[in-house]
This record gives structure tokens, sequence and C-alpha cells, in this order.
């Protein structure tokens, strides 16, 4: 199975869209994965009907026994998070600053604090027209994104005999979600705006997934406002052997097509030809049929 990543240094370019577009025109059986697990909005374009959901549990929280604690206020001491707090005269664990690092534990002579699953948010698998997405949703305040995302690749590696590709629409920015999505790669690509922050960020995802060694391939979306930036986007990946595989001019179609929640490549307009035809590369270059 091929192993295909859509990412961008930063959000409101249009990535989740362009991943959308990619998976209903690319050839072959395809496993779809929404990597932004913060803010899954894949599924609203693609419509899924649900198949399963199940609980994703991360890091393990403390808990303070009650019956055993002597209230001594060592785990308090120890606790380099402030997540142990007393009160009503009570120790007791936030669950939000909690981290999982387990020195409470190593401190209490009563043995009054235990490590205990922690559900931080859900998992679910749909059936779309382009094929099964799974996709996630952390709960408010939770911090374990990357562990989530390495969570829906396994996932989907369980099925690569079934499937010719999988599909990542991967998170914005180039912390821990986005190193979680690029790792084993086959090839990733990067969306960007002709904005000043849009190259900034280029460079910087960029930076950050060599280190992986994919295939990295460049599209500019909205690439025709500023005239001046594509040039320079342009000419940083001539510098670094990085091809620019495609640019997306914009299209009042495409803000229609999210209005109306689905991907724009069933629209007709420029957008819609660019996506085609960056599309059919993409094929071609990954050996898809």
């Amino acid at each position: 199975m091929i192993r295909l990543a859509v990412v961008s240094g930063k959000g409101g370019t249009g990535k989740t869209v362009f991943a959308a577009s990619l998976a209903e025109l690319l050839p072959g059986k395809k496993i779809l994965v929404d990597a932004d697990v913060d803010a899954s909005n894949l599924p609203l374009l693609l419509s899924p009907e649900i198949l399963w959901e199940r609980p994703f549990f991360g890091m393990e929280n403390a808990h303070i026994i009650q019956e055993r604690c002597l209230q001594c206020g060592a785990c308090r001491n120890a606790c380099r998070f402030g997540a142990i707090r007393l009160r009503e005269n009570r120790y007791a664990v936030d669950p939000l600053r909690c981290e999982g690092c387990a020195a409470c534990t190593l401190v209490c002579e009563a043995h009054a604090v235990a490590m205990e699953p922690h559900q931080c948010g859900t998992i679910t698998c749909g059936s779309t027209g382009a094929g099964p997405l799974v996709y996630a949703q952390l709960f408010p305040g939770e911090g374990n994104s990357g562990l989530l995302v390495h969570e829906l690749k396994k996932i989907a590696s369980k099925h690569e005999d079934d499937y010719d590709l999988m599909l990542v629409d991967g998170p914005p920015g180039t912390g821990c979600p986005l190193i979680s999505t690029v790792s084993g790669m086959d090839m990733v690509v990067v969306l960007t705006e002709p904005s000043v922050s849009g190259n900034h960020d280029l460079k910087r995802v960029i930076g950050v997934s060599q280190r992986f060694h994919p295939r990295i391939r460049v599209v500019m979306n909205r690439a025709d406002p500023d005239p001046d930036v594509p040039v320079s986007i342009e000419k940083f990946c001539q510098e670094h052997d990085i091809p620019v595989i495609g640019k997306i001019p914009f299209d009042e179609s495409v803000i229609q097509a999210v209005r109306r929640g689905i991907p724009f490549s069933r629209t007709e307009g420029p957008a819609s030809q660019a996506i085609h035809t960056i599309a059919a590369y993409i094929a071609r270059e990954l050996g898809l049929r």
C-alpha cells in the first residue's frame, strides 16, 4: 500500500478541501485518514456513514485512593505540573494537568496513588464514496494528538493488503501531530498559499518532512492574488530540488462547494481543472491505476 499525506505549514490554506478532492480523483482502492484530530473536517466534505466508534485512551493519569491517603502531601510536592491539589482537606488529581509521569506513585509511602486509564478522545470509522475514512476527535483540553494520529495510521495500516493507497489529511503546523503524520509516508504533498506567512511556514514544514525522506511535492493554492510570492516559493523549491506540481487559482466555485459540503473537484471551473491535473500527476508518479 502506497502512503500519501497532504500537509500544510499553517491553517487556512485549503488543505482539507484539497485532500477531499484528491480522495475522489485518485484511482485505485483507498483508505482515508483525517490526522487533524484537533479539528477533524474531512468528514464534513465526504459525509461518512458511521461503521464503528470506540474510545481512545492516551497516557494514564494518576488517581489518589482516599482510603489509603495519609494526607502527607508528598505527592503534591513531587508533581512538577501542579496537578495535585488540596481540596476540602483531601488531595485530588486534576486530570487536565496530569501528564502521566507517575512521579507521585514513587514518593507515596502508603501506596495511595495509582495510575489509571484516561479517555481523551474517540476514534471513528465511516464509509464514504472514496473509501473507508478513519478519523478522531480529541476532547477539549487534551494534548495527546501525536499519539492519536499514530493510532489512526496504525488502524489504516492493518488493511494494507486490501487497499492500494492510504491518503492522510494531515494537521496544520509543524508539531508532534505533523511528525506523526509524515513518518513512513512515500510522498508528502505540501499545500501552500501566496502570502508571507504561507511562504514562511512552507519552509518550516518542508524542513520537518525532509527528516523522514519522503518524496516532497508542493502545490500552491489561490496562486494568483500576489504575483511576487509564488515566484519566491518557486525559487525556494528549485533551490531545494522540490517540484511544484500545480497551481490552483482563486475560484468562487470552491467557496460554493465548501458551503454545500462537497469536494470542489465536482464543480466546473479553473480550480477543478487544476485539481484534476494535479491528481493525474500524482497518480502517474505513484503508479496508481
